[in-house]
């Protein structure tokens, strides 16, 4: 993907902060892997509705879908998460218990996929959820940060600007989830999710709390967003980077394929991470000490100058999720005989990938709270 490609080459990673301004990298970086990259989000769908429209069944094309999308970013974007934490000896050092406790997660999924598809899904849609606008939060805060003790060395970065903003990232998303929850037709793929989902949610009053907190959320932000270009102090690219998120996380979910739907937001999700993680790698390759703390991912970092060696590393790490399949769609038949074959691929599918993916989901609530992962960049530390 065009991500292994980024040119995050050790000569060009500190970045003059009077030539970057608010920008987390530069203008065609930021733009090109954080915000215009949001050209990616229609394309599962639209390859989807291309395969129906050349005779594909519909479930054969969204699993085609899925599986492109989960080799060609998703996957490695789900297995970069571990080169900055499983595969670092100073991070194992630091945080053992969070390595320890990853591995109650696999048995979670292995148990919920073959006991409760449902229920299993259910868990992963609302944590993918989470993590998506956790992500988009953190990257608003990477904004944040900059302005504040970088650009500024103290600016109208207020407790109250910041709400505003989590406000409209965390409340864009569920309108019309909310609207398909109350109605009773929440489905992934073949999965009715409304089925293990309380009763109590799904009445009509969902989606007008939903609706209203949305609403509310979007006109606080106009407000905002006004009183401080009349200031001159608005920050364009986070601001761009949030008019964006929103524009697109608010109508997704109103597409009938929920699944595929969500595939084009995790593409973009995934695109910004991948850029971002390399980023960072390459940062500490410069400035750091990657070869002791992190050998194998140093020399996978130095075998290009821009990040090929670290994709072709993620990609390489998805033989597990393979592996993990294969044996998955081999037992399903013998716990479950007479398994149709919707239900015997999304489990081995599931299981595959939620294994590894709840963990990677695990991993970056923490490392999501690193504002000053970028600071040697700017050529300077952040006081």
């Amino acid at each position: 993907m065009g991500v292994a490609s980024a040119r995050l080459n050790s000569a060009s990673t500190s970045i003059p902060k009077e030539k970057s301004g608010f920008w987390l990298r530069s203008r065609n970086w930021d733009l090109a892997f954080i915000s215009l990259s949001v050209i990616f989000v229609p394309m599962p769908y639209i390859f989807y509705l291309l395969g129906i429209q050349f005779g594909l069944n519909e479930d054969v094309s969204r699993n085609l879908v899925n599986g492109f999308v989960a080799v060609a970013i998703g996957g490695p974007h789900m297995m970069s998460t571990f080169l900055r934490t499983g595969l670092d000896k100073d991070f194992n050092k630091r945080y053992p218990m969070l390595i320890r406790s990853s591995v109650i997660i696999p048995i979670i999924v292995v148990s919920l996929a073959f006991l409760n598809l449902q229920l299993l899904l259910t868990v992963f849609f609302f944590w993918a959820a989470t993590h998506v606008l956790h992500q988009i939060t953190y990257i608003v805060e990477l904004y944040n940060h900059k302005e504040h003790k970088i650009v500024r060395g103290g600016s109208a970065v207020s407790l109250t600007a910041r709400l505003i903003d989590y406000g409209i990232v965390m409340t864009c998303l569920f309108p019309f989830a909310a609207l398909k929850i109350s109605t009773g037709s929440f489905d992934i793929g073949t999965n009715d999710l409304a089925r293990v989902i309380p009763e109590f949610f799904q009445r009509p009053w969902l989606f007008y709390v939903a609706s209203t907190a949305f609403v509310v959320a979007v006109g606080a932000f106009v407000i905002k967003s006004i009183i401080e270009y009349r200031g001159g102090y608005l920050n364009w690219p986070k601001t761009v980077f949030l008019v964006l998120t929103v524009a697109v996380a608010f109508t997704m979910p109103a597409l009938p394929n929920l699944d595929t739907a969500f595939q084009g937001m995790n593409t973009w999700h995934s695109f910004q991470y991948l850029a971002i993680t390399f980023y960072i790698i390459k940062i500490r390759q410069q400035y750091g000490d990657l070869r002791n703390s992190a050998p194998l991912v140093a020399r996978f970092a130095e075998k290009t100058k821009d990040s090929k060696g670290l994709f072709a590393l993620s990609t390489l790490m998805l033989v597990g999720s393979l592996v993990v399949f294969g044996i998955v769609y081999t037992i399903a038949p013998i716990i479950r005989p007479g398994i149709d074959g919707n239900a015997h691929f999304d489990t081995a599918y599931y299981t595959a990938i939620l294994s590894f993916l709840w963990i990677h989901y695990y991993h970056d609530h923490f490392l999501f709270t690193n504002f000053e992962a970028l600071d040697e960049a700017y050529g300077e530390k952040a006081a």
